[in-house]
């Protein structure tokens, strides 16, 4: 576009949707972009082969939408992979916004593909879906995003030829880049020693650092190592909002969607085959199941921590089957007092320890036949290991759109 004199206005746009849909594909993402002709202040945003990109603050006027579906048209025939049964693009053009419903629908529930095309219709846009069509959903949700809260993204992308080899981005650069540039996050898990900002697909990134603070990003791709790329783009995204997350009671839960739900513990968490760690909590409206999957590591080593009756709040997916909250962070807000009895009790008349009935039926003496209840024990309380605080699943293990707690404000969340 840039070489047929189409300016970039703004930032590039990377908005990620609902995580839970079962025909999602990969990252479930889409890109949205502002063009015109660009005037007044520019700022660098990218570089492609040696060129370098910039955006533009304001627009002096608009571009013709048949030839900008021209172009794309073309890009898409050019790069699309139709062969794979998941690649359904779309794209859409239009001078007037979505609303605002879209892409909040998008980011937490889901989208009808008839629904989408008469709203499309009604503002005037021109479009084309691919094969089934279903990547005009997520191009209207993103060109609908407004953003309340928002994050950025630095994604580099690797030469043609190096598609599906082996990435070369070193570790170690990794770790200092995140120890240098605070506002970025989610860039390697120390623990499980996984570098997250190079994917594992074979898809053509490199690497993408996400962050708060754009400038910074720019800076930070300067200190990684790695493989030589053919290019950078910084985008603006959602990644690290929590967008897709509602607040339900439980009995409003409905698979696909992604929840904060609140209530106590039911049972003592369990471990199943595979390593997974379930618990169910219960609200005035019912009650559900929340899962620590196994790939969460030692998250699920805090979930084992609950005891029956703690208060908490969880945030997570929803499965379908089986109907459970997948979890991606929690906050423990109430603990229950602990306490294991240390010593039966001592009867009066004979001095001795009293032995157990049987379990919540007390105690009797085994000289003069002496009874006592429970009570009359000894207990000590045992000291609680889990705090009263937010508690989030590993770097390896997070989900685009879930909020860093690095991120969150606790007095505001």
């Amino acid at each position: 576009m840039i070489e047929r004199g189409i300016d970039l206005i703004g930032f590039p746009r990377l908005v990620r949707l609902n995580p839970n849909i079962p025909w999602k594909t990969r990252g479930n993402g889409a890109i949205a972009i502002h063009v015109g002709i660009g005037r007044g202040e520019k700022r660098k945003v990218g570089k492609r082969k040696d060129k370098d990109f910039y955006s533009f603050i304001s627009m002096e006027r608009d571009v013709n939408k048949n030839t900008l579906f021209e172009i794309v048209d073309n890009i898409i025939k050019d790069n699309a992979v139709f062969s794979d049964e998941k690649t359904n693009p779309g794209f859409v053009i239009c001078k007037e916004k979505p609303p605002e419903e879209i892409y909040l629908q998008g980011v937490r529930e889901i989208l009808d593909l008839k629904e989408i095309k008469r709203v499309l219709d009604s503002i005037g846009a021109v479009y084309k879906g691919y094969k089934n069509e279903r990547g005009l959903i997520g191009a209207t949700a993103a060109i609908s995003w407004n953003p309340n809260d928002k994050t950025y993204e630095l994604i580099t992308y690797r030469h043609r030829e190096k598609w599906g080899t082996n990435r070369h981005v070193n570790e170690t650069s990794v770790k200092e880049m995140d120890k240098t540039f605070p506002s970025t996050f989610d860039n390697y898990d120390y623990r499980n020693m996984h570098n997250r900002i190079a994917p594992n697909s074979s898809c053509p990134v490199l690497y993408g650092i996400r962050g708060d603070d754009a400038e910074e990003l720019i800076k930070a791709k300067d200190i990684i190592e790695s493989e030589r790329y053919s290019g950078w783009l910084l985008f603006e995204t959602n990644q690290g909002t929590d967008d897709h997350l509602q607040r339900r009671k439980i009995a409003e839960i409905n698979p696909f969607e992604s929840v904060i739900a609140e209530g106590k513990v039911v049972n003592k968490p369990i471990t199943i085959k595979g390593g997974h760690v379930i618990f169910k909590i219960k609200d005035e409206s019912g009650s559900i199941d929340c899962a620590a999957y196994e790939p969460t590591k030692e998250f699920r080593e805090v979930i084992k921590q609950l005891e029956i009756g703690d208060f908490v709040e969880v945030y997570g997916g929803v499965r379908k089957e089986p109907f459970t909250i997948n979890l991606e962070k929690i906050q423990v807000k109430e603990l229950v007092k602990g306490i294991k009895k240390v010593e039966n009790p001592i009867c009066p008349n004979c001095g001795k320890h009293m032995k157990s009935i049987g379990k919540g039926q007390g105690y009797r003496c085994i000289k003069c036949g002496l009874k006592k209840d429970e009570s009359f024990a000894k207990y000590e309380e045992i000291k609680r290991s889990i705090k009263t605080t937010f508690y989030e699943v590993p770097v390896c293990a997070r989900r685009h759109l879930s909020k860093p707690l690095k991120r969150i404000n606790h007095n505001h969340f």
